[in-house]
Parts: structure tokens; sequence; C-alpha cells
């Protein structure tokens, strides 16, 4: 396959599933209204990405076509955006909070990744370092999208489920600080598993 699927999804699942805007937002929203109120909410979020995935997927791969040293750079500027990142990640603690009123939407779900700059450096990278050049458009973003919605179904309601229940169990503990250490490897190892 001109898509390294199973490579991806290591990458793809240090991505969908670390600490980032989406989750962070996934996760208040499931600590401050309870999972079910929450639900139009991680749908709209999952969704969303895929107002992205589906523009880059075939501008990047017509790119590499015709202009293949700015698929190359491209590539580069993602993994050091995606590094750091993970740096944030490693250095971000969690907080636990209570917000009266009403848990935000499905529509308001569906706008944080087309705003979320890590999503488009995450699809970014997806596209330049687990895509073959010379794939076809409709394939490699095809892939990109399923696998991504595939690990959002997954991931995503739990951080909404959980969300509370880590911040509850780890934050301000000394644990806290080796899970974020920890979340943050996995997203380096992830890249340079693919580039090296």
């Amino acid at each position: 396959m001109s898509v390294s699927v199973a490579a991806f999804l290591v990458f793809g699942a240090s991505q969908v599933g670390t600490p980032g805007p989406a989750n962070m937002a996934l996760m208040a929203t499931g600590a401050r209204f309870g999972f079910r109120a929450a639900l139009p909410f991680v749908a709209g979020v999952a969704l969303g990405k895929q107002l992205i995935i589906w523009p880059i997927g075939f501008g990047l791969m017509e790119l590499a076509k015709t202009a293949p040293w700015v698929f190359e750079a491209l590539k580069w500027a993602s993994v050091a955006y995606i590094c750091w990142l993970a740096w944030k990640v490693a250095n971000m603690r969690l907080s636990t909070g209570v917000s009266k009123g009403t848990a935000p939407g499905f529509l308001a779900g569906l706008w944080v990744h087309p705003l979320n700059p890590k999503a488009w450096a995450m699809i970014t990278t997806g596209f330049t370092s687990f895509t073959a050049a010379g794939t076809a458009s409709l394939e490699a973003t095809l892939t990109i999208a399923v696998c991504l919605l595939g690990l959002q179904l997954v991931l995503h309601p739990i951080w909404a489920y959980a969300g509370d229940r880590i911040a509850t169990l780890l934050a301000g503990r000394p644990e806290e600080k080796y899970l974020m250490w920890s979340l943050a490897a996995l997203t380096v190892a992830s890249v340079l598993l693919v580039l090296f």
C-alpha cells in the first residue's frame, strides 16, 4: 500500500490521544457537563477534522507531483512543529474546574480542528511522512481520513468520559509529570520512527 497504515496509526494515536487544544476541550467538556451532554460536541470534533483532511490531501498530493522540494520542506516543518508540541505537552499540567451553563454542541465541536494548528500539522505530517510520493490523491486522502476518524471515534470519547477522572486523580501529583512526559515521548518517537 502507498500509505504506511500501521506506522501512521501509531503516529495518529499519539496525536489524537495526547493533550492538545481538541482533547483539552473534550476533557473540560466531559468534566464540566458530563459524558452524555458532551456527546454532540465529541461528534462535532471528530467530524470536523474531515473538513481539513480532504483539502490538504488533494492539495499536498498534487504538490508532491509538481514541486517535490516543497513537499519535503513541509515534511520537515511539520515534524519540527510536532516536536515543539510534544515539548509543550511534556510541560503541560492538568487542572480541574467547574462550569455552569449548557455544554457546547455539535457545531461548536465541528470548528475545533479547523482552528487547531496541531490538527493541521498532524495531517500535513501524515501526508508528507507516511504517504509515498506519487500516491493517488484519492487513495492517500481516503486512507488518512478513515484512519483518523477511526482513532477519533475511539479516543475522543475517552477524553470526554475519563478526562475529569484523569485530572482529579493526577492534577498536582508527582505522577502527572511522568504521564505528560510519556505522552510527549510517544509523539516524538512515532515521528522519528518514520524518518529514520
